[in-house]
C-alpha cells in the first residue's frame, strides 16, 4: 500500500464517508451508548479492533472463500472476534461491560463490519484492508466522542462520567459545577436524534462551504475548442 492509497483510506474514514456522518450506518448502537463519552469511546474502541481484524482476515482469506457463502463466512468470523471482544471486557473491564451489556455482542450486527468487510476487505490486499478498517473504526470513535460529549454536558453538566471504570483514581469533570439541575433530554433517547441531527447538519455545511469554494475545473483538451457564437 503507497502513501497515496493510505492518505485516501484516511480521509474517506474520518471525514468524507465517516459511517455516522455521512453512510447514516450502525444508528443503533451510536444513539444508545453516547450518553456519555467514557461509554461512547469505549465501545467505539471496541468496534476499531473487530473491524481492523476482520478486515485483515477476510482480506487474507479473500481468494479461499466460495463467494456463493461469504457473507455466512464474513459473519462468523466477525462473531468470533466480537467473542473475544466481549470476553476481554467481561475480564479486565467488569463495571464498563456491566454499563455497556448487550452492545458489545451487537458488534456482530453492526451493518459498519459488515459492509467494510464486503466493500473493501473482499477486493483488497490485507495492509490495505487493514488500514480502512481502522480509519473508519476511529471515524466512528470521534463521532461517538463529540456526541457523547454533547449529551453528557447537557445532560448532566459533566464530562468522562464512568472514567473510573476504566483508570481507577481518575474523577469526572464538573463544567458546570455541582449546581447544575441538568437537562433531562440530552440524557435520554430524543437527545441522541437531536444532537446527531445537528452534528449531520454541521457537517453538510462545513461541506458545502468547501465545495463552494473550489475553483472550477478548466476544460481540458481532450474537450475540444468551446463552439464559436453563432453570428449576428
Amino acid at each position: 500500500m503507497n502513501l497515496q492509497t493510505f492518505r485516501e483510506n484516511a480521509w474517506n474514514g474520518l471525514w468524507k464517508q465517516n459511517t455516522g456522518l455521512v453512510q447514516l450506518l450502525g444508528l443503533c448502537p451510536i444513539l444508545a451508548v453516547s450518553t456519555s463519552v467514557v461509554n461512547a469511546v469505549s465501545l467505539g474502541l471496541a468496534t476499531v479492533v473487530v473491524m481492523a481484524v476482520s478486515n485483515f482476515a477476510v482480506a487474507s482469506l479473500r481468494n479461499f472463500i466460495p463467494y456463493e457463502i461469504r457473507i455466512p463466512v464474513f459473519i462468523l468470523i466477525i462473531a468470533a472476534l466480537t467473542t473475544v471482544v466481549d470476553l476481554a471486557f467481561n475480564a479486565y473491564l467488569h463495571d464498563l461491560y456491566l454499563v455497556l451489556g448487550i452492545f458489545i455482542p451487537l458488534i456482530v450486527t453492526n451493518c459498519i463490519v459488515l459492509a467494510r468487510v464486503e466493500a473493501y476487505a473482499a477486493k483488497n490486499d490485507p495492509v490495505a484492508s487493514t488500514v480502512d478498517g481502522i480509519m473508519m473504526g476511529l471515524g466512528l470513535v470521534w463521532l461517538l466522542g463529540v456526541l457523547g460529549g454533547i449529551r453528557e454536558l447537557v445532560g448532566s453538566g459533566t464530562l468522562f462520567s464512568g472514567i473510573e471504570m476504566v483508570i481507577p483514581g481518575l474523577s469526572p469533570l464538573s463544567v458546570f459545577g455541582d449546581d447544575y439541575p441538568g437537562f433531562l433530554i440530552g440524557v435520554l433517547p430524543p437527545g441522541a436524534f437531536f444532537a446527531l441531527g445537528c452534528l449531520i447538519a454541521l457537517s453538510n455545511r462545513i461541506r458545502m462551504r468547501a465545495a463552494a469554494g473550489k475553483p472550477a475545473r478548466p476544460a481540458s483538451d481532450s474537450e475540444g475548442p468551446a463552439p464559436a457564437s453563432a453570428a449576428p
